[in-house]
C-alpha cells in the first residue's frame, strides 16, 4: 500500500514541477527563425470540451485530441482502435452481443451489451449521445477529430459519462473550398480489403454538401477445427453413454455434420458506411449542419478461444457447433443549428435520431469440452440475438455568453428518449444438439424504455488575467420502465421432445414456462456538480484543480427488481505545459475517484433454477487513483507521442457474493446470497481492465528525397503490465501478463501531396493479447480451462491514398 500512494506522490509531483520553469512570464520574441508553416503548432489545436472552442492549452479538462491525420496513420478503424491513443482507456469485445464495452480510468462495465446495461463511457457523434458503441462512429468515417475526456462529464455532456466521454466531430461540408475529395484503396492478408471516399460538393455560396463511404472486409481469424480425430469411436461413445446411466435403445452416434467445417470464420469483417452531410450558412449569425448516416455489419462475432488449446489444435481455431451470424444495420440523423444572437450570445440547438437493429448467432461454449456421447461430457450453448432494435432520439438547447466577457456561461436543458427491444434465445444441451436440454430459456423483452431529462448550467468567473474560477451543475432525471418483458425457461415436461428452441419457435409452444416477468418501473433524480480553479503559468502553462461528482442511472433488472444508482466524486489536478515555440506539450494529471453503489451485473442462476442478468451494486467505497501524462513533439521532419497511464490503486467495494454462469467459481453461495450459483467474496479486488502501468510510444521521420517526396517509417508501440480481466481475479487464466505490441509502417508521399502510398504491419511479433475474459469451465479431469478474446494476430497489408 505505501508503494502504490508513494507511486501516486511522484504523479502528482511530475504534475506540478513544470510550474517553476515557466511560472515566470517568458519573452515571445526569443529571436528564433521563423518556424516553416508545415510545423504543426500543436498549442494552437483547439477542443469543444467546454461546449465552446478553446485551445487544447488553455482548456482545463483532461482531453485527448486525435486528429484525423493520426486515425489514418494508426489505422484507427473501430472505437476499440482508440485505446492506445488515449490514457487509461482500454476497449473490450463481447461475443455473444457482438459489441464494444469501453473502460476509462479502471472504470467500465463489460454487460453494457443488453438492452438493460448502460456504458460508463459515454459516445457522442457531433454532439449526440449515442447509446451503443459498436456503431457510434461507423468505422470512424469522413472524421474531423476525436476527443476524449477523461473523469465525470456529467455538468455539460450528460448522462453515463461516469468515467468520461468520447465526442467524435464529423468533417463538414466547406461552402467557400470548392470541389475536392480524398479517397484509398488498400488490400492485406486473411484477403483484407477495404475502400473509402469523401469528396465536398458546393453548391451554393450559402449551401454545400460532402459525401462519404467506406467498406472494410477480411476473413476470419478462427479456423474451424475436426471433429474426427477428437471425438471417441462409435463404441466409446456407447459404453460412455451406457455408463452414465443411458438408455441403450436411445443411443445414437455422434453426428460429425453438426460441427461447423465450412463458411464464414468467426472474427471476420464485412462492414460498410455512408454518409451525407449538409451544411447552410444563409448568413454570419446562423449556421445549419445536417447529415444522415448508414452503417451495416455483416461480419461475425469474435470467438472465445481456449487460452491453452487441446495438443494437436491451433491456436486461432475451435471446435464449434454454431456457425457464426451477424447481422447488424445502424442509421442516425443528426442536426445542430448554431445562432450568433447578438456580439455577447449564442444559442445552439442539437438534436439526433438513430435506429440500431441487429441479429446474431454465437457458439458460447467454445468447444471447450469435446463430448464423448451424444449426451455426456461436452456443453451445446448456443447464444442467439433473434431480434434486437434499439431506437433513440434526443434535443439538446444551449444558451451561452460569446467574445471576451468578466463570466463565460453556459445554461443548457435536454431530453433523450430510447424505446428498445429484444429476444435473446440460449439453448443449452448435455453433450451435443442431439442430447438431453441442460437448460434453455427465451428472454423476450417487448419495450424497455428510458426517458431522460437534464437541466444544466456552468460558469467560469475570469478573477484576473491569470485566475478563474469555474462552478457547475446539473440537474437530471431518469425513468426506465420494462413493459411486458417475460423471461422463459425450460419446463422439463416429457410431454414435449427434448430439442433446441428455434428462432420462429414461440417458447409457449415448446414445453417452456414463464420464469419471470420483468415489468418494472425505475424513476429517479440526481444533482451533479463541478467546482474548478485554473492558473495561467506564464505565457506557456496552465495548472487546475477540480472536484466533480458523476452520476449512472439505476434501472430494472429481470424479474422487474430495482438497482441503485451509481456515483461518484472525483478530485483532480492537473497542468498542461508547451515548449518550443508550440512544437512541443506536455500535459499530464492525478487523479482520485471514489465510488458509491458501483453497478456490477452478470448472469446468474436463481434458487428456483432461473436464470437471470442480474444487478449488485457494491457497497462501501470503490476507489482508483492514478496518474496520466501525454506528450508531443512537432518538427519540420519529426513527430512523436508518448501516452502514459499510471493507476496504482484501484479497489472494489463490497461485494461478498459475486457469482457468473460464464464462469466456474469453487465455492457455494450461503442461502442468504438469493442465487444458487457458486460464488465468491470479491471484495477489495482489483477492477479488471486497469493495468499499473500503459505506455504508448510513437514516432516517425520525414525523408525528404531529391524529387520532394517524402518516405516517412513510422514506429508504435504499446506497453502493458499485467491486468486483471474480471473481477473475481482468480489467477493467471483471469489475467493477460505483460505486454508489447508493436505496429510498423512506411509511406510514400509524391512531391504534389497528391497520392501517398503505405505499407503497414500491426502486431509485428503476433502476440496474443487478451482483451477480456470470457468464462471459465471445470473440465472432466479436474481441471479449469479458460476461454477469452483476443485482440487480432498479425496483419499486414498495402495502402493507396490520395487527394483531389
Amino acid at each position: 500500500m505505501k508503494l502504490r500512494y508513494s507511486a501516486l506522490y511522484v504523479a502528482m509531483t511530475l504534475v506540478l514541477a513544470p510550474g517553476t520553469v515557466l511560472a515566470a512570464p517568458q519573452d515571445a520574441s526569443s529571436g528564433k527563425a521563423p518556424v516553416e508553416k508545415k510545423i504543426k503548432q500543436l498549442d494552437t489545436v483547439e477542443v469543444s470540451a467546454t461546449k465552446r472552442e478553446t485551445p487544447l492549452q488553455k482548456t482545463p479538462v483532461a482531453v485527448s485530441a486525435i486528429s484525423a491525420d493520426t486515425l489514418d496513420k494508426e489505422r484507427v478503424m473501430t472505437v476499440q482502435d482508440l485505446t492506445k491513443l488515449v490514457p487509461g482507456l482500454q476497449g473490450t469485445s463481447e461475443g455473444d452481443h457482438g459489441v464494444v464495452t469501453l473502460t476509462l480510468r479502471g472504470i467500465g462495465n463489460d454487460s453494457a451489451k443488453t438492452e438493460y446495461a448502460d456504458p460508463e463511457v459515454a459516445t457522442f457523434v457531433d454532439g449526440v449521445y449515442t447509446p451503443r458503441a459498436e456503431a457510434a462512429a461507423s468505422l470512424l468515417l469522413d472524421m474531423d477529430s476525436v476527443e476524449v475526456l477523461r473523469g465525470p462529464q456529467g455538468t455539460l455532456w450528460g448522462r453515463n459519462s461516469t468515467a468520461g466521454a468520447i465526442s467524435f466531430t464529423t468533417a463538414k461540408p466547406d461552402i467557400g473550398g470548392g470541389f475536392y475529395g480524398n479517397g484509398s484503396i488498400e488490400a492485406g492478408n486473411y484477403n483484407q480489403s477495404g475502400v473509402r471516399a469523401a469528396v465536398n460538393l458546393p453548391i451554393s455560396s450559402t449551401f454545400a454538401m460532402r459525401v462519404a463511404a467506406v467498406h472494410e472486409q477480411h476473413d476470419g481469424y478462427v479456423d474451424y477445427q475436426n471433429p474426427i480425430g477428437q471425438i471417441p469411436s462409435v463404441d466409446q461413445q456407447r459404453v460412455n453413454y451406457l455408463a452414465n446411466g443411458g438408455d441403450p435403445a436411445a443411443f445414437q452416434p455422434i453426428n460429425p455434420n453438426d460441427f461447423v467445417h465450412g463458411g464464414k470464420k468467426y472474427n471476420a469483417q464485412d462492414q460498410s458506411a455512408a454518409r451525407v452531410s449538409a451544411r447552410w450558412k444563409p448568413s454570419d449569425s446562423f449556421l445549419w449542419d445536417i447529415s444522415y448516416e448508414y452503417f451495416t455489419d455483416r461480419g461475425t462475432p469474435s470467438m472465445n478461444l481456449m487460452q491453452q488449446p487441446r495438443p494437436g489444435q491451433k491456436f486461432w481455431s475451435t471446435l464449434a457447433d454454431v456457425a457464426p451470424y451477424l447481422d447488424r444495420t445502424s442509421k442516425a440523423v443528426r442536426s445542430r443549428i448554431d445562432w450568433n444572437i447578438n456580439d455577447g450570445m449564442e444559442l445552439t440547438y442539437v438534436a439526433g435520431y438513430s435506429r440500431y437493429s441487429g441479429k446474431s448467432d454465437f457458439d458460447q461454449d467454445g468447444g471447450v469440452n469435446v463430448p464423448t456421447s451424444f449426451t455426456t461430457n461436452g456443453v451445446y450453448q448456443e447464444d442467439r440475438t433473434n431480434y434486437s432494435n434499439y431506437k433513440s432520439y434526443s434535443h439538446e438547447l444551449d444558451l451561452k455568453s460569446t467574445g471576451e466577457q468578466t463570466i463565460d456561461w453556459i445554461l443548457g436543458a435536454y431530453y433523450a428518449h430510447e424505446n428498445n427491444n429484444i429476444r435473446f434465445d440460449i439453448p443449452i444441451m448435455n453433450g451435443t444438439q442431439q442430447g438431453t436440454v441442460s437448460w434453455q430459456g427465451s428472454f423476450i423483452q417487448p419495450e424497455e424504455l428510458v426517458d431522460s431529462t437534464a437541466a444544466f448550467g456552468q460558469a467560469t468567473w475570469h478573477m484576473s488575467d491569470t485566475w478563474r474560477l469555474t462552478g457547475g451543475a446539473r440537474w437530471s432525471h431518469d425513468k426506465r420502465q420494462n413493459r411486458g418483458g417475460i423471461n422463459w425457461g425450460w419446463g422439463y415436461n416429457a410431454a414435449y421432445p427434448q430439442l433446441p428452441l428455434s428462432p420462429w419457435q414461440s417458447p409457449a409452444d415448446a414445453g417452456f414456462n414463464i420464469s419471470q416477468h420483468n415489468d418494472g418501473t425505475y424513476s429517479k433524480s440526481k444533482p451533479t456538480w463541478l467546482v474548478r480553479l485554473d492558473h495561467d503559468l506564464g505565457a506557456n502553462g496552465l495548472i487546475y484543480a477540480s472536484v466533480s461528482t458523476g452520476y449512472k442511472s439505476g434501472g430494472t433488472q429481470d424479474g422487474g427488481a430495482l438497482y441503485k444508482p451509481e456515483t461518484l466524486t472525483n478530485y483532480e489536478i492537473g497542468t498542461k505545459f508547451s515548449f518550443l515555440d508550440g512544437h512541443l506539450t506536455w500535459n499530464s494529471a492525478a487523479y482520485y475517484e471514489v465510488f458509491k453503489n458501483y453497478q456490477l451485473s452478470a448472469p446468474v442462476t436463481y434458487p428456483d433454477g432461473t436464470h437471470g442478468l442480474g444487478f449488485a451494486n457494491v457497497g462501501g467505497k470503490t476507489k482508483v487513483a492514478g496518474f496520466e501524462s501525454e506528450l508531443a513533439y512537432s518538427a519540420a521532419n519529426d513527430r512523436a507521442t508518448m501516452v502514459l497511464s499510471i493507476i496504482p490503486e484501484k479497489k472494489l467495494g463490497t461485494e461478498r457474493y459475486a457469482a457468473s454462469n460464464d464462469y466456474y467459481v469453487p465455492t457455494a453461495c450461503p442461502p442468504e446470497s438469493t442465487i444458487s450459483n457458486n460464488c465468491m467474496d470479491i471484495t477489495g479486488n482489483d477492477l479488471p481492465h486497469a493495468p499499473d502501468v500503459s505506455l504508448t510510444a510513437i514516432y516517425e521521420h520525414d525523408f525528404v528525397l531529391g524529387n520532394g517526396g517524402r518516405l516517412t517509417p513510422r514506429i508504435s508501440s504499446q506497453y502493458q503490465s499485467a491486468q486483471w480481466l474480471s473481477w473475481f481475479n482468480f489467477g493467471n487464466g483471469d489475467k493477460q501478463k505483460a505486454y508489447v505490441r508493436t505496429d510498423l509502417a512506411l509511406r510514400y508521399t509524391e512531391p504534389g501531396d497528391k497520392w501517398y502510398v503505405n505499407a503497414y504491419v500491426q502486431n509485428v511479433s503476433d502476440g496474443k493479447v487478451k482483451s477480456s475474459a470470457a468464462g471459465s469451465t471445470l473440465l472432466a479431469n479436474g481441471t479449469v480451462a479458460f476461454t477469452s478474446q483476443y485482440l487480432p494476430p498479425r496483419t499486414y497489408g498495402v495502402q493507396l491514398g490520395f487527394w483531389f
